[in-house]
């Protein structure tokens, strides 16, 4: 595994713009209809994560990276939503998932102008809730006055266990803190957990023959 990992770790280190622009990516996808369902953006964030306490990328900027692509994301599917009215929740490819799009409808009716900030945490909700709210008319002043302050907590919820992890296996583990051998057992097992967790998602919705978009490694990390 120290194999697989360590030339991706060099990579980083020698271009850390293109970590940040990953992370960026991710969050924002995340945050599209259809496609945030299918996006691991939570895992990539996750494992990522673990690449800050040995300084090959910085906290601040992570966090930024993290912030301004699920602002984006959120805020471009609001406005599409907000636009285009219910016509958008009953055309292609949101005509293709009925089943997440009346979710979404429920849970929003349901919660109100706090279904914006739980929807943040619960996927594949979370890509389906920004434009619902757009179609149902919620005044932007609302939208954004719940979503900010949810993305401003999600994002450190996804960096800061890798760095608190990693931190304590050197500190508390043993590990030597020069080789940051941590990051080496942190990134294989978000990634592992992150595609059983995925698999067994899938299966359990091909089992009950719901026919919703699959989320991969991303689904109950996020």
């Amino acid at each position: 595994m120290s194999s697989l990992i360590d030339p991706l770790v060099a990579f980083v280190s020698a271009h850390a713009w293109l970590a940040y622009l990953t992370i960026f990516l991710a969050a924002l996808l995340e945050a599209v209809p259809v496609l945030g369902s299918l996006v691991p953006g939570s895992t990539i964030i996750l494992a990522l994560s673990a690449l800050i306490p040995g300084g090959n990328l910085q906290l601040a900027a992570v966090l930024a990276a993290a912030v301004s692509g699920a602002m984006l994301g959120d805020g471009t599917a609001f406005w599409t939503g907000h636009r285009s009215k219910r016509e958008i929740l009953n055309s292609w490819p949101m005509s293709r998932y009925p089943g997440v799009i009346a979710q979404s409808e429920t849970f929003f009716n349901r919660w109100g102008t706090l279904a914006v900030f739980f929807a943040r945490f619960v996927p594949p909700i979370r890509a389906f809730v920004p434009i619902t709210a757009g179609a149902l008319a919620m005044p932007p002043s609302r939208f954004y006055a719940v979503n900010i302050p949810a993305i401003l907590l999600w994002a450190p919820a996804h960096v800061l266990p890798g760095v608190l992890a990693v931190t304590a296996l050197h500190q508390y583990g043993g590990l030597p803190h020069h080789t940051h051998v941590g990051k080496l057992i942190w990134i294989p097992t978000v990634i592992v957990i992150a595609a059983i967790v995925g698999a067994a998602t899938w299966w359990r919705r091909r089992r009950r023959g719901i026919n919703l978009p699959v989320k991969t490694a991303s689904e109950r990390t996020g």
